[in-house]
């Protein structure tokens, strides 16, 4: 008598696995993914937010700015070690993560697989975004470390162009928005803010400051595209403004002749 074959189990995408400690190394490259958002990463894209938002006040601040970064003793070692490899460990990792990850946003549509969507896309648009913008504005043209007072004149014409101009702030709210909920994650997932309450009221916080870094980063993209400082000199002097701790040798009189002389 023959019996009925038992149907073939159905394939099933096992996605990316929890966090646990001890299974093995993927556990401590996600920790490490994790950290490498935080620091260095996410102090660099508040110093870069910063560092931009001082075209507010022209291009000759700009100027100094950029020869302030680049005059730091090892900056290049810095450069490499702090910011270039671990954005290249942090994008492709995180991008590795995506396509072994499943949403199911369809089936089920909670706050926590739309969140982890808007977390990979964002994470998609702002790697693209920073390969491009390191690429055209570092190595690219003109070289900004050995002509600082250039860099206000190269970003504004890379943002005449329309097109150019949707990518910069399409970008910076992806990036804003990809750093604060990377850190409600953070906070979450390294035991930070244990229980539901803790982590209620640190999104608030995380909501507040990245809507806080998306209005400097976007106020500083006004600065180069706005009415006041149009068709900027392609080259301009770092504004390296005198001040008395800056002059510890000197006496009142001739501090004040020489800040009189600078301005």
């Amino acid at each position: 008598m023959a019996t009925a074959q038992q149907p073939a189990a159905p394939s099933v995408n096992r996605g990316v696995q929890p966090l646990r400690a001890g299974q093995g190394y993927s556990f401590v490259w996600r920790k490490l993914h994790s950290l490498s958002g935080i620091v260095p990463i996410g102090a660099f894209l508040i110093e870069h937010i910063v560092s931009n938002f001082e075209a507010l006040k022209g291009p000759a601040a700009y100027a100094e700015q950029v020869r302030f970064l680049n005059s730091l003793p090892l900056v290049r070692v810095l450069e490499w070690a702090f910011i270039f490899l671990p954005l290249i460990y942090h994008g492709v990792y995180g991008v590795y993560l995506w396509l072994r990850g499943q949403s199911n946003v369809v089936y089920y549509p909670w706050a926590g697989n739309w969140m982890y969507v808007a977390q990979r896309y964002t994470g998609l648009i702002a790697f693209a975004y920073i390969i491009q913008h390191v690429l055209r504005q570092r190595f690219m043209g003109v070289s900004l470390p050995e002509h600082p007072g250039a860099a206000f004149h190269k970003v504004q014409v890379e943002l005449q162009n329309p097109w150019m101009l949707a990518v910069y702030v399409i970008a910076m709210l992806a990036v804003c928005w990809h750093f604060a909920y990377g850190v409600w994650l953070f906070a979450a997932k390294w035991g930070i803010t244990p229980g539901e309450t803790a982590r209620r009221r640190f999104g608030w916080v995380c909501v507040v400051g990245g809507v806080f870094l998306a209005v400097m980063g976007l106020a500083g993209i006004w600065a180069f595209v706005g009415p006041k400082y149009q068709n900027a000199p392609e080259d301009v002097k770092p504004a390296v403004t005198l001040s008395a701790p800056d002059m510890p040798g000197f006496s009142p009189a001739s501090r004040a002749f020489l800040l009189k002389a600078d301005s």
